[in-house]
């Protein structure tokens, strides 16, 4: 027998579920953390996950959460949205209208876990957009952890995107790029030498935003734990 659908997840239900979970303090805490709140609940992700997992995979119901604007709706469309339904254009469409950086790391997140997402990379690394070259570089730092069949020479191919990005100055770019700097660094023993190289390399750099991208990669790269953790994987 067809299970049928739970019909009491309506857009205007979890909108009044969200404006009920919000609160003020947590409004004050996602602002100090550099999100914008003007259309926000005040409600955190550790609350949006079992909510997405109460309604379940609905991407009929995320493009209207989406629509509604309001933050915490539109991270929990992504939530809603399985890679396989994050088609290119749904994931460019929802990027344009980002405006922080949880959301897009969480965007990039689910793309990252679709074949053929990393094709978006050099575009997004290109855009002058603060948060879509944000997602550049998300998505790289994603698709080392998830794209486990990638071949090492995709990440390889990524390092003069993040050379040339490791000069912008901008908070939620720069931080992004050391991201995705380490995160390749952490796939793999040949990668983390690779990407160690690179790190050591920008911390020396004449500008000052590289050098901070080089020396935070730097630093966890050389870590004791990230070290045992790659000589154990590749001795297996």
């Amino acid at each position: 027998m067809p299970q049928v659908p739970d019909t009491t997840f309506t857009l205007e239900n979890v909108l009044n579920d969200l404006r009920e979970a919000g609160t003020e303090p947590n409004r004050a805490g996602m602002a100090r953390f550099g999100i914008e709140t003007d259309r926000a609940f005040g409600v955190p992700l550790s609350a949006l996950r079992p909510l997405a997992r109460s309604i379940g995979p609905s991407p009929d119901l995320a493009r209207e959460l989406w629509a509604s604007g309001f933050h915490e709706a539109r991270l929990l469309a992504i939530l809603l949205t399985p890679p396989r339904h994050l088609a290119p254009e749904l994931a460019l469409q929802w990027l344009n209208d980002i405006n922080s950086w949880d959301l897009c790391d969480q965007l990039m997140n689910v793309l990252a876990r679709r074949a053929g997402s990393n094709e978006l990379v050099p575009a997004l690394a290109a855009d002058e957009r603060e948060f879509v070259r944000r997602a550049a570089f998300a998505l790289i730092a994603w698709r080392a952890v998830h794209a486990k069949t990638a071949p090492e020479t995709e990440f390889l191919d990524y390092f003069p995107l993040i050379r040339a990005a490791a000069t912008d100055e901008r908070n939620f770019v720069w931080k992004a790029v050391h991201w995705a700097l380490r995160q390749i660094g952490k796939r793999s023993l040949p990668l983390h030498g690779a990407a160690h190289a690179i790190a050591e390399d920008l911390a020396t750099s004449e500008n000052r935003t590289a050098r901070k991208v080089g020396n935070a990669a730097a630093r966890e790269l050389s870590s004791e734990k990230v070290l045992n953790r790659l000589n154990k994987a590749a001795d297996i």
